[in-house]
């Protein structure tokens, strides 16, 4: 039964994935309430963070062997870009200018695509040791996604994860269904409705899907993890295509976030992947990106596709999510160049950048970005 939803579900992603090149730009967009988030203060933490168009590149050629990711590599590759990220001279340090060890930390993984092509287990187990040294108990870590199932399928389970607590929006009662004795998703329990995004755009779902969505209507909810379970949110997403675009750090914190998403990805696929993070939620409590890209994709995505698996070999750490996923379009563009599926960068791809900017969420010009690379032996 789990592997029947999980397929399903993946229909659904992929279908309404292939709907971001198929959008109509010079069409009247639905109005969103994006003004509201603006009217919130801005605080310490707020993207673009600390270091704001400062993006850290560490590559280590061992850090994946015969399809298997080197854990030691993973560790150090972070090491090395924390301590250059702050110019810390320890690591410990580096990592308190984040945290404190009384934060609740979610570490916000991308399990989409099984386990082929998600988050990796090792880069997550690197993050959480990383941590455990700095001090933060095992206790107050949480590893989140939208969807739990897909959490499972991807490898993070409570054995390579013993004392963490892994959660997700979207998930099963203990009676192992989608819904309580009363007909209503244990989902519903999730979700925090004094947190939204809206969108004047609403889309019907049948029985199936809306286990998925959690609402219909013109409101896309915020989860509890992000309003009330976390202090503090490092972001670790995989380097990967969406179509001529990337899904990366603002689409992994914004659709993995709110509910009632496939309207959103017909209609505002770009809009939504930088207004979703403008509001305090998020804004205010992502204080890290941690990029997996020792193992992604260039095509396909964010399906597993092995004919199109690359080894970036790679990974990439910042404050500034914007600066970070500018640096990841490059690289995916370039990719696709080489492999000939594109000729030039496509200028639609990067249009959430230049939105997330305007929001003051971070740097979306190249050359405005400092960007540092590290090579690992």
């Amino acid at each position: 039964m789990l592997q029947w939803r999980f397929s399903f579900l993946f229909l659904i992603i992929l279908l309404h994935a292939g709907l971001i090149l198929a959008q109509d730009e010079n069409a009247a967009k639905p109005k969103t309430n994006i003004s509201d988030a603006l009217k919130y203060e801005r605080t310490e933490n707020s993207m673009p963070g600390k270091y704001p168009g400062k993006v850290v590149r560490v590559n280590n050629e061992n850090s994946i062997v015969e399809n298997k990711i080197n854990y030691d590599a993973a560790y150090n590759m972070i090491e090395k870009g924390m301590l250059e990220l702050t110019g810390a001279t320890s690591l410990k340090d580096a990592w308190l200018q984040f945290v404190n060890v009384n934060d609740k930390i979610g570490l916000k993984v991308n399990p989409v695509a099984g386990p082929t092509l998600s988050t990796s287990i090792e880069v997550t187990q690197a993050i959480v040791k990383h941590l455990e040294e700095t001090g933060v108990p095992r206790s107050n870590i949480i590893i989140w996604d939208r969807r739990e199932e897909q959490l499972a399928e991807a490898g993070f389970t409570a054995e390579a994860f013993p004392g963490i607590k892994i959660i997700g929006t979207e998930r099963l009662g203990d009676n192992g269904t989608m819904y309580d004795e009363n007909g209503i998703l244990y989902s519903k329990r999730m979700i925090d409705t004094t947190w939204y995004y809206w969108a004047d755009c609403e889309e019907a779902y049948d029985a199936e899907t809306m286990p998925y969505m959690v609402n219909s209507g013109k409101y896309s909810y915020y989860t509890k993890i992000v309003t009330e379970m976390c202090d503090k949110i490092i972001n670790v997403p995989i380097l990967k295509n969406a179509g001529s675009s990337i899904t990366l750090c603002l689409k992994n914190l914004a659709y993995g976030s709110i509910t009632n998403t496939a309207r959103l990805h017909k209609k505002l696929w770009s809009e939504t992947t930088a207004e979703a993070c403008a509001f305090p939620p998020l804004r205010d409590k992502v204080v890290l990106n941690i990029v997996d890209g020792i193992k992604g994709c260039f095509n396909g995505g964010p399906g597993a596709n092995p004919q199109f698996f690359a080894e970036f070999k790679t990974v990439l750490i910042g404050t500034d999510p914007v600066a970070i996923d500018r640096i990841g379009f490059e690289m995916i563009t370039k990719k696709r160049i080489d492999e000939g599926l594109q000729k030039e960068a496509a200028e639609r791809g990067k249009a959430f950048l230049f939105m997330a900017q305007d929001l003051k969420l971070g740097v979306a010009e190249l050359d405005k970005i400092k960007l540092t690379e590290i090579n690992v032996k």
